[in-house]
């Protein structure tokens, strides 16, 4: 008997058998279009009510009307999918919602002080705002710019980031690598530290720097400050990155007779190198913005002053909120612009720290 050359045979591996159709993963990008009737339905008809009760109750506040058009519109959407679909369909459409709703609104809010602080201070930057500073220049005139407060950012965030980087790698492999008896209480240390107010590092710095040791205000104190910030966020951040680092290149090193030190220093730290580069920039976006350490550390100037280790010394954060409280107009487009160049500084910050931290996981992947 010859076989039909043409005829399809089952398939004989399971792994060629196609997954049934409940078990199969919803496809998001394309929604059917019942769903998109329940959804339109529903807006409408929260839209409705909102505007209804607002006519009846005299309501005058966008933020009421909004929280009566989202409840009433997730209400008549479960009533909907209940009565068609049964409820477990519908509490499986309500926390969907609910998830996405909430992620819209932190990306709606994100995006509107982003465009907020863009607008109100893109129109102020120029070559003046980089090269000058605010010493000959008054509240009521036009020119001036931020080269002290970004000469004392660079300057005190960089001492801070000497101080705290050997100290937070050297505490993550202590506890990652090695797990000596101390372990439990430095753990908890740091994580109680990652909770620390800023506020609270700054009333630190002041206490025992300016008032016991009588230093005075300069930005060396306020660096003091943001390495109390930094070491937790560093430590947390590359204790998970050497997390990463497989398990069998450390027992290949000491098969090999490699020492503890000399598997950390040649094997892991090389492998974990990064990440831990993208925790360093994390630490860094975390001081870069930080207000009320400088506001009890350097106190703040008006002038150029190129050495943190004497006298006030101005920085971005604190330069902004300052003028922010003058009140005055020429003031507060000189704030609004050097807010929009902070946070210009912190998203490139975390932009760098999210493609080195995808650059090393695709490397780690392939090895």
């Amino acid at each position: 008997m010859i076989a039909d050359p043409n005829l399809e045979l089952p398939a004989q591996s399971g792994d060629d058998v196609a997954p049934p159709a409940a078990d199969r993963p919803r496809n998001f990008s394309r929604l059917p279009a019942e769903v998109i009737r329940e959804a339109v339905v529903a807006v409408a008809s929260g839209l409705a009510a909102a505007l209804l009760l607002r006519t009846l109750l005299h309501w005058q506040g966008f933020m009421s009307t909004a929280v009566v058009w989202y409840l009433t519109a997730m209400a008549v959407l479960s009533v909907l999918i209940r009565s068609s679909r049964g409820g477990l369909a519908a509490t499986d459409r309500l926390v969907t919602t609910a998830i996405w709703s909430v992620g819209a609104l932190a990306c709606g809010i994100l995006a509107w002080l982003l465009a907020f602080v863009v607008l109100k201070g893109i129109g102020k930057i120029s070559l003046s705002f980089f090269v000058e500073d605010l010493g000959t220049t008054s509240a009521l005139d036009e020119g001036g710019g931020m080269r002290h407060a970004l000469i004392g950012t660079i300057e005190q965030v960089g001492i801070a980031t000497i101080i705290s980087v050997p100290i937070a790698v050297m505490t993550a492999v202590y506890l990652n690598e090695v797990k000596g008896r101390l372990s439990p209480i430095v753990r908890f240390i740091v994580d109680a530290m990652s909770g620390l107010p800023s506020v609270v590092a700054g009333l630190l710095v002041f206490s025992l720097w300016i008032l016991t040791l009588g230093q005075g205000f300069s930005g060396f104190a306020c660096s003091l400050a943001l390495v109390v910030l930094m070491l937790p966020t560093v430590t947390r951040t590359s204790e998970e990155i050497l997390r990463t680092v497989p398990g069998h290149l450390r027992e290949a090193s000491l098969a090999l007779g490699g020492s503890r030190w000399r598997t950390v220093s040649r094997v892991v730290l090389p492998t974990a190198r990064a990440g831990l580069l993208t925790a360093v920039i994390l630490g860094i976006a975390r001081a870069t913005g930080e207000t009320a350490p400088a506001i009890l550390t350097t106190f703040g100037s008006s002038t150029t002053n190129t050495n943190p280790f004497s006298e006030p010394q101005a920085n971005l954060p604190l330069t902004v909120y300052q003028l922010i409280r003058s009140g005055n107009k020429v003031q507060l487009e000189r704030a609004y612009a050097g807010a929009f160049v902070l946070i210009l500084l912190v998203l490139v910050a975390f932009a760098a720290a999210r493609i080195i931290s995808t650059r090393s996981e695709r490397r780690l992947g392939k090895r």
